[in-house]
C-alpha cells in the first residue's frame, strides 16, 4: 500500500508500539495525527523522540479515549485508524479492573462509533494474545477459545469482540490485529524482557523475576509494526482476527540464559514471588501461529530473536538511566 499522503490516526500514539507505527508510517510519508495520553507536562511519550523531519508529518493530538467528543474530532476526515491505546500491564489490572473496562473496553466502543460516523477506510483494532489464555492446543490458531484468565485479558475480549461486532451490524472495514509479546526499544521495564535487561545491565549478582516456567512466543516491534501495516492494507483482512507472532515459543528461563550469554554476564537466577502472577491467572503457554497472516496479508517476522534482543540490550544499556527496574511489580 502506498501510504504516502494517507489521512491516518492512531490511539496511544505515545506508547511502544504505538511510537514505533506513528514514526514508520510518517517515514512512508502518512499525515498522522497522534493520540498522546493527556497529562499536565505536556508529555508526548516517547513521541517526543521523533526526528524534526518526522515531526513535520505527525500532528500530535492530547487526549483520552475515554471521551467519546474527544475521539470523534479526532477522528473525523481520516481514512485509516489504528487504535492502540490501552491500559496493559498485567498486574495493575488486578489492583484496579474498573479503570481496565473504562479504557480498554468503553475507549473502544468510542473509537469504534467515531470510526462508524466518519465512515473510515479501515480500522485495525489491537486486541493481544492474553486473550488465549493458556493454550489448550498449539500452536494457538485464531480459533483457540478465549480465556479471560486476568482482568486485562477480559477488557481485551469484551474490546476484541465490540469491534467485531461493528462489522457485523454496521459493516465497518474492522480488522483485529493480536500481537504477541512484542519486544524491544523503548519497551517499559514492567515487561519481562526489559527488567532482564535492566538487571543485567547494572550488573546485579542475582536477578530476581516472575516465574521462570511460562513459554512466551516474542515478536520483534519491528515486526509487529509491519505487521499492522500488512493487515490495514489487506481487503480481506476485514472482519478477521489475525496473529502478528513469529512462532517460536521459548520459556522466559530459557530467554534469561540467551539474554545472559549475550551480555557476557553470569548471574544467579531466582523467582521472585511478589513478581509472581496468582496460579489461576498466570498464562503458562503462548506459541502462535502466522498462518493466517501469511495467506491474507503476505506478512512473516524477519527478525531472530537473538538478534532482536542483542538490539534491546543495546538499547537499555544506552538509555540505562531511565529506567526504573524494581518498581514495575505493578
Amino acid at each position: 500500500m502506498n501510504w504516502k499522503n494517507v489521512k491516518v490516526v492512531v490511539t496511544g500514539a505515545g506508547g511502544f508500539i504505538g511510537s514505533h507505527l506513528t514514526e514508520e508510517l510518517a517515514r512512508k510519508g502518512a499525515k498522522v495525527r497522534a493520540l498522546t495520553h493527556y497529562n499536565s507536562a505536556g508529555h508526548w511519550g516517547f513521541l517526543e523522540e521523533l526526528s524534526p523531519e518526522l515531526k513535520k508529518r505527525v500532528t500530535i493530538v492530547p487526549g483520552d479515549v475515554t471521551d467519546p467528543f474527544c475521539m470523534q474530532d479526532l477522528i473525523e476526515g481520516s481514512e485509516v485508524v489504528f487504535h492502540l491505546a490501552a491500559l496493559i500491564a498485567i498486574p495493575y489490572s488486578y489492583v484496579a479492573p474498573s479503570s481496565y473496562v473504562a479504557t480498554n473496553v468503553t475507549g473502544t466502543l468510542n473509537v469504534l462509533e467515531a470510526c462508524r460516523r466518519s465512515k473510515v477506510r479501515k480500522l485495525v483494532h489491537t486486541s493481544t494474545s492474553e486473550t488465549y489464555g493458556t493454550a489448550r492446543f498449539v500452536p494457538i490458531t485464531e480459533e483457540h477459545p478465549l480465556q479471560g484468565q486476568s482482568p486485562y485479558a477480559a477488557t481485551k475480549i469484551g474490546a476484541d469482540q465490540l469491534a467485531l461486532s461493528f462489522e457485523k451490524s454496521f459493516g465497518l472495514p474492522v480488522a483485529v490485529c493480536r500481537p504477541f509479546n512484542t519486544y524491544g526499544p523503548r519497551q517499559s521495564a514492567r515487561a519481562v524482557i526489559p527488567t532482564i535487561a535492566c538487571q543485567l545491565l547494572q550488573d546485579k549478582p542475582v536477578l530476581k523475576l516472575g516465574s521462570l516456567a511460562p513459554v512466551r512466543d516474542f515478536n520483534y516491534v519491528s515486526d509487529t509494526v509491519d505487521g499492522f501495516l500488512a493487515v490495514a492494507a489487506a481487503p480481506k483482512a476485514v472482519g478477521e482476527v489475525i496473529n502478528i507472532v513469529a512462532g517460536r515459543g521459548v520459556t522466559i528461563g530459557e530467554t534469561v540464559r540467551l539474554m545472559a550469554k549475550l551480555s557476557g554476564k553470569r548471574p544467579d537466577i531466582r523467582e521472585d514471588r511478589a513478581r509472581v502472577r496468582p496460579e489461576r491467572s498466570e498464562v503458562m503457554r503462548l506459541i502462535g501461529s502466522n498462518a493466517k497472516a501469511r495467506k491474507l496479508t503476505g506478512w512473516r517476522p524477519r527478525v531472530p530473536l537473538e538478534r532482536g534482543l542483542a538490539r534491546t540490550l543495546e538499547y537499555v544499556r544506552a538509555h540505562l538511566a531511565d529506567y526504573k527496574a524494581g518498581l514495575y511489580n505493578v
